[in-house]
């Protein structure tokens, strides 16, 4: 099969390795794209190297990690294609709001500055980070009933415990700390360029039982899009945050598939 000229590139949000993605690029290789999964900075390549030095992603804050990414498409030939999950989703909108992505799919997206909802189930799932201030310059973890609140809600406990223990490392807590101020900090590292006409087009996925990032916030953040004239289009699924890892992950990535090729893409 032809590989097709615009690379995709998949990054993961807080508490997943890069290589939950695995199902995803064999789907888009077998389309014929080319795919890339870089870690975040600090992050081992594996999931045990990564469980097994948690210090080394402690106190990353996201303008290192969007600057990381951002270097990375920028050593392909053309702009990449970048698909989001969570604070991944955050990082997709910022890359593409600065012009390094042909286009962008952002996955239960992490709130941008601008998206005023806090639902009460996005703060319970955040309280065991944000309840502790010296968690900002540690790394983080949840346990598996957090990970199911979080995550697993809409799961059995016992695929949400099977998706813990294949794909859980920890993470850096300082992120979660930025999106909660994004909208009293004024250079917040979670604004994102809203305006920008002449980005690529953007899709939002929303799951709308998500604890982690609801559908409202999804909602909240395609509407900061209004004074774009680029394209935004907005896709929901009775999904929780688990969606791009559990048993129906191939719905949400074929949806993707379409709307890029809807695109030209």
């Amino acid at each position: 099969m032809k590989t097709l000229s615009v690379p995709v590139v998949f990054i993961h949000g807080l508490w997943l390795h890069s290589t939950s993605w695995r199902n995803w690029t064999e789907l888009f290789t077998e389309a014929g794209y080319e795919t890339a999964t870089p870690e975040w900075p600090g992050a081992g390549a594996t999931v045990e190297e990564a469980r097994g030095n948690p210090e080394a992603q402690a106190g990353k804050g996201l303008s290192e990690i969007i600057s990381h990414h951002g270097e990375f498409l920028q050593t392909f030939a053309a702009k990449p294609i970048v698909i989001g999950h969570s604070f991944g989703g955050l990082i997709a909108q910022s890359l593409l709001g600065q012009n390094l992505a042909a286009a962008a799919i952002a996955i239960d997206p992490a709130q941008i500055r601008g998206v005023l909802p806090l639902p009460v189930a996005q703060l319970k799932s955040a309280f065991p980070v944000l309840r502790n201030p010296l968690n900002i310059t540690k790394s983080f973890v949840p346990n598996k009933q957090e990970f199911r609140y979080g995550f697993g809600n809409e799961l059995s406990r016992e695929e949400s415990d099977e998706l813990y223990d294949m794909w859980t490392i920890p993470s850096p807590a300082r992120p979660l700390f930025e999106a909660a101020t994004a909208n009293v900090a004024p250079n917040s590292p979670a604004k994102v360029d809203v305006k920008n006409s002449t980005r690529g087009p953007l899709l939002i996925i929303s799951g709308r039982q998500d604890h982690t990032a609801p559908d409202a916030v999804a909602r909240a953040t395609v509407k900061c899009y209004r004074h774009s004239s680029a394209v935004t289009d907005l896709k929901q699924f009775d999904r929780g945050h688990s969606l791009t890892v559990d048993h129906g992950w191939r719905e949400i990535a074929q949806t993707s598939l379409d709307w890029l090729r809807s695109q030209g893409l």
